[in-house]
């Protein structure tokens, strides 16, 4: 009959919780029977009359203590980080945390080493008689030649934080004749701090009265250092997580301040010979924490022309969302200043190669005049505009242009482009599909499911409708990093 622990357990857990509830009912087992050997051991003779009697009960004890931490860590074990660890930051979506690199998996312990660290004492009030095993001794850093401490003597060797503490154990032992669980540290000659735990119990006389104390000490640095270890992880854990929430929210609330908060069509210019009809959109990462410094933008010019770019920053958070933020406030304010593309993206690889943040970018900057059709066109590392004219599309042929920010003083051409009326300009970054391998036919993944959708776009209604296209098609990808799409259609 399979033990009640399984009893509320689906039968199609993940192996993983079914390894850690049959370690929770091997420990619970275990635990029983210690209990039982404990009991035993307390009812087979006089545990003050028998040393070896007395030396199994207080192992048994300090086994239930480390059972009982292993209970609760199995426990925490099962059911996974808390709440505030594990909740989805996508609330306040976050980058994901870093954690601390793996360490090497300790070696098996050697055999006998447990006993090692385990000593006994017994201090006898009757005769001043103190016996130390061996082990307590090395624990201690010292010389057997040089004695047992009496217990006068112990805090000597005990931490001055700690002399208090475990003056009141000897104290509840020898005058109330209360059992001892406790621990404390010890400074050895040589310097080293270890924290040890000790259980004891006072041997009462004839009278009732004490007449010797016995106690049994056992080395648990190594087991407090682990446990230090996964308070501070933890803590570690809920600072950095609270500090990239932080972060997310301020990428999040300057992306949604600079980024054109479009929920439909854009028609420029207003009142032209030529309607553009525009529509964009910006598809977060697969790993929705990651804000990057994407970009997509329109904008009337003062002479009537209408600016559309495309663009996207290394890097990802606050960094790269307030470079984009710079980045996009200039392109604005040079083209408002009569500016054509080619002198633009000049002058923002100017601009991000003097900047105290060095990054480098991509972006692709085009003109379009309502009065005669032309586009005006330029580009630095960017994929190239698609264009699609009568059910068909194509890539527009790239003037020279490195990636902003590469080299200094980097020259930019521009190209001229003839649009006609039912045109559909596609302006994207290199986002949209995972960089999953290299070589030539991955770098060119996204175009072509772009030109895929010639027919679809064809028959769309408008700007709108074909981003929506977009999205579905590439919506649910799982993107390394964030996307950036902008969709102009000439008007009659």
């Amino acid at each position: 009959m399979p033990p009640p622990l399984f009893a509320d357990h689906p039968a199609d857990q993940t192996p993983e919780r079914d390894a850690v509830e049959a370690l929770i009912s091997q420990a619970r087992t275990l635990r029983g029977g210690l209990d039982a050997v404990r009991r035993e051991s307390s009812v087979a003779g006089d545990l003050a009359a028998d040393p070896q009697l007395r030396w199994q009960r207080a192992l048994c004890d300090l086994a239930v203590h480390h059972l009982d931490d292993l209970g609760g860590h199995l426990d925490q074990l099962r059911e996974g980080l808390p709440a505030d660890l594990t909740a989805d930051p996508t609330d306040v979506v976050e980058p994901p945390v870093e954690l601390p690199a793996a360490t090497p998996e300790p070696a098996a312990p050697e055999r006998g080493a447990l006993l090692r660290r385990v000593g006994s004492a017994e201090w006898n009030l009757l005769t001043d008689e103190v016996t130390w095993s061996d082990e307590l001794f090395t624990m201690f850093g010292r010389e057997p030649a040089d004695g047992p401490l009496t217990l006068d003597e112990l805090p000597s060797l005990v931490h001055p934080d700690d002399q208090e503490k475990l003056a009141v154990m000897v104290t509840d032992c020898l005058v109330d004749g209360r059992p001892i669980d406790g621990e404390f540290r010890i400074v050895r000659t040589d310097s080293g701090i270890r924290t040890v735990h000790m259980v004891g119990e006072p041997v009462l006389d004839s009278d009732g009265g004490t007449a010797c104390m016995w106690a049994v000490l056992r080395d648990v640095s190594e087991l407090r250092r682990s446990q230090m270890a996964v308070r501070e992880t933890g803590d570690s854990l809920q600072r950095q997580r609270h500090i990239a929430q932080t972060e997310h929210r301020l990428a999040v609330e300057l992306q949604e301040a600079v980024l054109p908060p479009w929920r439909g069509s854009l028609r420029f210019p207003e009142g032209g010979p030529v309607t553009l009809d525009l529509a964009g959109r910006y598809l977060p990462a697969g790993a929705s924490a990651l804000i990057g410094g994407g970009w997509y933008d329109a904008l009337q010019l003062p002479d009537g022309r209408t600016l559309l770019s495309v663009g996207d920053l290394t890097g990802n958070g606050v960094a790269a969302t307030s470079g984009m933020a710079m980045v996009l406030g200039a392109l604005r304010g040079m083209a408002v200043a009569g500016h054509r593309p080619g002198q633009l993206m000049g002058f923002l690889n100017q601009l991000l190669d003097t900047a105290t943040q060095p990054a480098l970018g991509s972006a692709v900057c085009c003109q379009f005049d309502p009065a005669t059709r032309a586009l005006e066109w330029g580009q630095a590392g960017h994929p190239a505009p698609l264009l699609f004219r009568g059910g068909t599309g194509r890539a527009l042929d790239p003037p020279e242009g490195v990636l902003l920010g590469a080299t200094t003083g980097a020259h930019y051409d521009q190209r001229t482009e003839q649009l006609e009326p039912g045109d559909l300009l596609v302006l994207a970054t290199d986002g949209l599909v995972p960089r999953r391998a290299h070589g030539p036919e991955s770098a060119h993944e996204g175009t072509e499911r772009l030109l895929d959708l010639a027919p679809r776009f064809s028959a769309a209604r408008s700007a709108q409708d074909c981003v929506r296209i977009v999205v579905e098609e590439f919506g649910a990808t799982e993107r390394e990093d964030d996307a950036c799409v902008l969709i102009a259609k000439v008007g009659d």
